[in-house]
């Protein structure tokens, strides 16, 4: 049974044109030189408080790959300690303990597994992830970290929601890297999914941080 004090949470870093990665999956446009003077400041302490917040992550396949890639470039591994669920049927590496595969119903695994053991549950990508979860009626909230800087073409936030999805703007954060967090909240009871029975893309084609 879901517990109602759990919170899903959609993050997604993005241009400014809506795109999480090139066509081919790189995001070398995360680096950014921008400066807004009038900007908050992010300092490391604040980050790290902030993570600790943050109880578990869910993403799909090809960001799994990118956070491993990261990883292997000498960037770190992103997530933490914290327990990361990875929505694919491939058979892909563990490297580590924190790390565990799904593959089945989502809405089942959100409301009866996730909800039940999690207070905040953030979902950071890809595009395909985002979007049924969306479709679904599975997240509560949505943040969306706006970079400046526009490049075109290329993987976009959402894909296959095929329906309207009522936003409350909740929160407008400028930073002084010319970033722009938006957050907001989903109207509606989260239990009102089109269809419950719905999986998600196990091998969702999209990537993202």
């Amino acid at each position: 049974m879901a517990n109602n004090d759990s919170r899903v949470t959609i993050h997604m870093a993005a241009s400014l044109d809506g795109f999480i990665a090139r066509n081919d999956g790189r995001v070398d446009w995360l680096e950014t030189s921008d400066e807004f003077i009038a900007g908050e400041s992010l300092d490391a302490s604040h980050v790290e408080a902030f993570l600790k917040t943050i109880d578990c992550y869910v993403m799909g396949s090809r960001t799994y790959e990118t956070a491993l890639n990261f990883e292997a470039r000498g960037l770190g591994w992103s997530y933490g300690e914290k327990p990361t669920f990875v929505l694919t049927s491939r058979n892909l590496p563990r490297t580590r303990d924190t790390v565990e595969f799904y593959s089945g119903d989502l809405s089942q695994f959100v409301n009866e597994r996730l909800r039940y053991a999690f207070g905040s549950i953030w979902v950071v990508g890809g595009g395909t992830v985002c979007g049924e979860f969306l479709r679904l009626g599975l997240a509560d909230e949505v943040r969306y970290s706006i970079l400046p800087v526009l490049i075109g073409d290329g993987i976009p936030f959402f894909e296959k929601l095929g329906r309207d999805v009522a936003l409350h703007l909740a929160e407008v954060n400028a930073y002084k890297s010319g970033i722009v967090e938006l957050r907001y909240e989903l109207q509606g009871n989260r239990s009102e999914s089109p269809n419950s029975t719905d999986k998600v893309d196990q091998a969702e084609p999209n990537t993202a941080v």
